[in-house]
């Protein structure tokens, strides 16, 4: 069996799809995998995955590169756990993977099936229960101008006073821009303001951070 005999079972499955060939690159790319992540085969096919994907941690830790832990594994014929990615689509937008990888040796020699899924929704949903469960940091005390504030608001709000982007504020929280705009609005709802500056304004005059 070849790497191309994979072709017709990976285009059927649900679940993006992309396999490794014996040199390391991208040798087959499925059509999930184009609906997922927006690249199309000619697109990745040649490729180093690392280079593709630059995939980090939920701490923002690198994950992708030449020589990962998780082709170490593999080459030692060792079991990987699925494990989550954050990564970007081809428009820019963040998106969690849950990944899964698969082994096997064929003709061509040894390659790596890697099976993935947005999990996007869910890991934003985890954070925001997460969020609401620490409760408010100090600055959102009870009867305080910021009280109204969620814990991921103030931090948006930080971030505004600092100068991110929304684009900038959206990597370091780890979220999508749409939940950053959100967030910011609800900022401005909750403070009265009508603008990131009168929002930065006000959490420095009250003294929220």
């Amino acid at each position: 069996m070849n790497i191309q005999d994979l072709r017709p079972t990976l285009d059927r499955a649900g679940d993006g799809a992309f396999v490794i060939g014996a040199d390391g690159r991208i040798a087959l790319w499925n059509r999930a995998a184009e609906r997922i992540l927006g690249y199309g085969a000619r697109d990745v096919v040649g490729k180093a995955c690392c280079d593709v994907f630059v995939g980090t941690d939920g701490d923002g830790n690198r994950l992708c590169y030449q020589g990962c832990h998780v082709m170490n594994l593999v080459k030692l014929g060792e079991s990987v756990q699925s494990f989550d990615m954050r990564t970007r689509a081809k428009n820019g937008r963040a998106v969690w993977l849950n990944i899964s990888i698969l082994s096997t040796n064929g003709a061509e020699g040894a390659c790596t099936v890697h099976l993935f899924r947005d999990v996007t929704a869910t890991k934003e949903l985890l954070m925001l229960v997460h969020e609401r469960l620490a409760g408010p940091p100090s600055g959102g005390a009870p009867g305080s101008p910021g009280a109204a504030l969620s814990r991921r608001e103030l931090e948006v709000l930080k971030l505004m006073a600092d100068g991110a982007s929304t684009a900038s504020a959206a990597d370091r929280l780890h979220v999508s821009r749409a939940t950053v705009r959100n967030h910011v609005q609800n900022i401005l709802a909750k403070l009265g303001v009508h603008s990131r500056l009168e929002a930065v304004a006000f959490a420095t005059k009250h003294r929220l951070f």
